[in-house]
């Protein structure tokens, strides 16, 4: 495929997402440490380009590093309970020149529209202000955190205003209180209170490294029982922003590099992403196919009907028998099926079945769907008092092998199917007798 057509193939692959995104809330959690990388510049073009889709954007950003760096240049020491800052007067100080000048730092980089530019005739607007009212955390374990202070409550209905006309909303880590003080907040703990306030449909948490790593195998996504199980033995300050996130309501909370250019647009539009995903609901289900999935199924089964794996199958053929289908859905899309038919002996009864038409989409073959579909599709066979599944395979009898299934010759299949069976294609045949599970 040339790289034209490729391109032009994920443009329109990318369109269910689009529509999926479009009037929906994101909140952008942005490092001090990304603000001063090289590639921050890409971000802020794509940001631009969510914000041309009609997606509501919220950024969120640090600055520890720029505070610490003030602090090292000044002699002042730092001082952290744990990984939170102690905010004395000194500091607050420091803190709030530093949140200043990169507010409009940030500012400035999505202001620019040079005609040669991505950000060309954007006229994206960046809202800023005392959107939020902070309270001071206080003492801990005998500690007094100062101006150091958490969340107390956001103007949520002045920022939709801001989001329905279409503006950027850029939160810095600081916020007011009822007294008039300003307080330092933590911008994980701040993006996480915005995701929750607005009902954000994401939370997306910039960080050097992309997909999180477990005993060196990357992984690209989590229930949120999986990652605060992970969370016992990783020391991750997103990741357990990420879980603190999912348990107050956000549906997907996504793990990114603000290092990989376009790791923003690979993880919102493209089915494998590029970085980890924690989801709070059900992100991948197995259930019963609807006359609408005939289309999705279609997909997943013409290239391996062109192999010559899968026997071709018409749209009208699928869809009257569309009742037989199961398929895995990730995220809304279908990425796995398969078809179960009973097969009847000569007395209406249901004697055995068959497992047809099992098809994968090659970016999720590794993640154990076609296992957990084949035992959906077993459980269904034992509801209908079935005892021996049958598959007929040309290309990919040691999958089946290594689930359980033995070959077996024609003379094994019920009489009413021996008859239908295609000599020509010389299929093998394979069974699982479930009784013996």
């Amino acid at each position: 495929m040339s790289d034209n057509n490729a391109s032009l193939n994920w443009f329109r692959h990318a369109a269910p997402y689009i529509n999926d995104l479009r009037g929906r809330t994101l909140v952008i959690a942005i490092p001090g440490d990304a603000l001063e990388h090289a590639n921050f510049r890409n971000l802020v073009h794509d940001l631009a380009l969510l914000a041309s889709l009609g997606v509501r954007l919220v950024v969120v950003h640090g600055a520890r590093p720029q505070v610490n760096r003030v602090l090292a240049e000044r002699g002042v020491s730092k001082q952290f309970h744990g990984n939170t800052r102690v905010t004395d007067r000194e500091t607050l100080e420091i803190i709030k020149a530093a949140v200043g000048k990169l507010r409009f730092d940030i500012e400035a980089a999505f202001s620019q529209g040079l005609p040669d530019s991505p950000m060309a005739r954007s006229a994206l607007k960046v809202i800023s202000g005392n959107f939020v009212t902070a309270r001071p955390i206080g003492v801990l374990d005998g500690v007094d955190l100062r101006w150091t202070g958490r969340v107390r409550r956001m103007e949520v209905d002045t920022i939709n205003r801001a989001l329905e006309q279409g503006s950027l909303v850029l939160l810095s880590p600081l916020g007011t209180s009822l007294t008039g003080e300003l307080f330092n907040l933590n911008y994980l703990d701040l993006a996480a209170e915005a995701a929750r306030a607005l009902n954000a449909e994401k939370l997306v948490l910039f960080r050097e490294t992309p997909q999180l790593l477990v005993n060196g195998e990357v992984v690209r996504e989590l229930s949120i029982v999986q990652a605060e199980q992970i969370a016992a033995t990783v020391d991750s300050e997103s990741l357990q922003c990420a879980i603190r996130a999912c348990n107050a309501g956000t549906p997907r909370t996504h793990l990114l590099s603000y290092v990989q250019d376009g790791a923003l647009v690979q993880e919102l539009f493209r089915r494998e992403g590029a970085g980890t995903m924690i989801y709070r609901d059900s992100y991948e289900v197995v259930r019963r196919a609807r006359i609408t999935d005939a289309g999705g199924i279609l997909g997943l089964i013409r290239p391996l009907e062109k192999q010559g794996i899968l026997v071709r199958r018409s749209r009208e053929k699928l869809e009257a028998e569309i009742e037989h289908f199961t398929l895995v859905e990730v995220d809304g899309t279908p990425v796995a099926c398969a078809a179960l038919y009973p097969i009847q002996d000569e007395q209406g009864k249901a004697v055995a079945a068959e497992l047809a038409c099992v098809a994968i989409h090659p970016d999720f073959r590794r993640g154990g769907r076609g296992a957990k579909l084949l035992q959906h599709l077993e459980r269904q066979a034992g509801m209908l008092g079935i005892d021996d599944l049958f598959v007929l395979t040309t290309q990919t009898e040691h999958w089946f092998i290594e689930h359980g299934f033995r070959q077996v010759s024609v003379q094994d299949l019920p009489a009413t199917r021996q008859s239908l069976y295609n000599i020509q294609r010389n299929s093998r045949i394979l069974r699982k007798r479930l009784a013996a599970q």
